[in-house]
């Protein structure tokens, strides 16, 4: 599949889901615009190449173009200004903006398993304002750089399953849900610019789990797909496309889906039943819905 010709954005590529969206991006041609953290000191800059720009090298050796920009996406002036540079770099192109950026990781394993009134309030903060409040600012900007060129554009928000019930925190559920809100309800006001808007759901990233390339090839895909306004507005998740698509991970693997029956039984422990159980045997979304903390 072909992206050449294409601008995209991945925010937080220095390493994980974003270094591989990134990667599966310039692979498949594209030009890559890639945000991340400045090296914590100056001495780290010195002695060679920050994670961000080894990234940026893979996806030009991968047959894209890297672009590394540090962006510290606490601070929203900057990243307004990270937009307003990028538009005159790229004459006011932007095909694809996909919002990972997050800074929580340390943040959730400190209180891991503590009640949430036990520990500082401002978690919150830690937690939601790059992982919420930056992915919309981002897509303000985003959009209006879309919305001016007139082209089509894609706009993914790199969520979970977390914003179904209880996982880790209380900051941490609310932040997920309410991400999967912005995509649905961007998607209302950008359909008729034909800007197509979800959120991803990824799956499981321990043992025969997903690479983190896998949601690239996801978003790959999607960005491929004329008919991808069918789906704006939705939450996607990435074994589904990789059935609709009929693409592999990277390892050659079809990794379990979230809704696999099999793949739910074995992680809840009913190792021997699970065996027994087809892997395309899914649960239909509307029941792990019914089953959330919404109702």
């Amino acid at each position: 599949m072909s992206l050449g010709g294409q601008i995209a954005i991945v925010t937080g590529a220095s390493r994980g889901i974003g270094r591989g969206i990134a990667l599966q991006l310039g692979e498949a041609g594209a030009t890559v615009y890639i945000t991340g953290r400045r090296p914590e000191s100056s001495l780290n800059s010195q002695v060679g190449l920050s994670s961000l720009e080894e990234t940026a090298q893979e996806i030009t050796k991968r047959g894209g173009k890297g672009i590394a920009k540090y962006v510290d996406h606490t601070d929203m002036k900057e990243v307004e200004q990270f937009f307003a540079d990028f538009e005159k770099e790229t004459g006011g192109r932007l095909d694809i903006l996909v919002n990972n950026a997050y800074q929580a990781v340390q943040a959730i394993s400190d209180n891991m398993g503590k009640p949430f009134y036990t520990y500082d309030p401002y978690v919150w903060d830690t937690v939601n304002n790059v992982g919420l409040r930056n992915h919309y600012f981002c897509t303000v900007f985003a959009a209006r750089i879309m919305v001016k060129s007139g082209n089509k554009g894609l706009i993914v928000n790199v969520s979970s399953a977390g914003g179904l019930r209880y996982l880790f925190n209380v900051a941490y559920g609310v932040g997920k849900q309410a991400l999967d809100r912005l995509s649905a309800d961007v998607a209302v006001e950008l359909r008729k610019n034909n800007i197509c808007t979800v959120s991803l759901w990824p799956g499981a990233f321990f043992a025969n789990g997903e690479t983190v390339e896998y949601p690239g090839k996801a978003i790959v895909a999607l960005a491929n797909d004329s008919r991808r306004m069918s789906k704006t507005g939705k939450i996607l998740v990435t074994a589904d496309l990789g059935s609709e698509y009929g693409f592999v991970d990277i390892d050659g693997v079809s990794p379990n889906n979230l809704r696999s029956l099999s793949f739910l039984l074995e992680r809840s422990g009913w190792t021997q039943t699970a065996q027994y159980i087809p892997a395309w045997l899914k649960i239909p979304g509307w029941v792990i819905w019914a089953g959330s903390s919404r109702l």
